[in-house]
């Protein structure tokens, strides 16, 4: 009863030896120095990861049984993680908190931030394995890019169905179907051109 009571008052009387973290059970101690150890007794059945608290496996159980009980007010995305409820609120709310400490560009999210630092290192720890080609970004850069070996084209025109590598290519070439032309010759305002054709224009007046 008396241990049961510290809850309630806030009391501490277990304290780590390590870090001088208390807690108010001595449970709680024990099931806090796995973090010091190392040691994970708590066995993942599906896929064998380990993990130093009961609840921490709990909580990854949802990865397998696709369970994704947090919920976003705004849109209704599920997610099996508290935390990745709260990561994906920045994108309604507009709060980049990580911030680059060379440009000052902010970010939502910290792995955004930690790839966009390697435009400034220029560092490309990503490397196709078919031409060697390094990129410093896997999501995107080294993703796309595989597709001018693989062959793959994902984006196809609604109009005529001709496929494309990338999207900005796709949207590029809608302007063939909708007769707009974006691009304006900055010594001929009158001459309108779609993206190569202006490439091709401006050269004539490089000599």
């Amino acid at each position: 009863m008396e241990s049961h009571l510290r809850v309630h008052t806030g009391e501490k009387t277990f304290i780590c030896s390590l870090c001088c973290k208390g807690f108010s059970l001595p449970q709680g101690l024990k099931s806090h120095m796995l973090v010091h150890t190392r040691e994970k007794p708590f066995i993942c059945s599906v896929c064998s990861k380990g993990f130093s608290q009961r609840w921490d496996l709990n909580r990854h159980m949802c990865v397998h049984t696709g369970e994704k009980p947090f919920i976003c007010s705004v849109c209704s995305q599920g997610f099996s993680l508290k935390e990745t409820l709260h990561r994906h609120m920045r994108v309604h709310t507009g709060e980049k908190p990580f911030i680059c400490s060379v440009c000052s560009q902010g970010f939502s999210q910290k792995e955004s931030l930690k790839s966009h630092m390697r435009v400034h290192t220029g560092e490309k720890p990503f490397v196709c394995q078919v031409c060697s080609k390094g990129f410093s970004r896997k999501d995107m850069s080294l993703k796309r890019h595989m597709r001018v070996h693989t062959g793959e084209k994902p984006f196809i025109c609604s109009v005529c169905s001709q496929r494309f590598i990338r999207k900005g290519d796709l949207n590029s070439h809608m302007h063939v179907h909708t007769g707009k032309k974006p691009f304006i010759c900055s010594k001929h305002f009158s001459k309108n051109f779609m993206g190569a054709n202006k490439s091709i224009h401006d050269c004539i007046y490089l000599f």
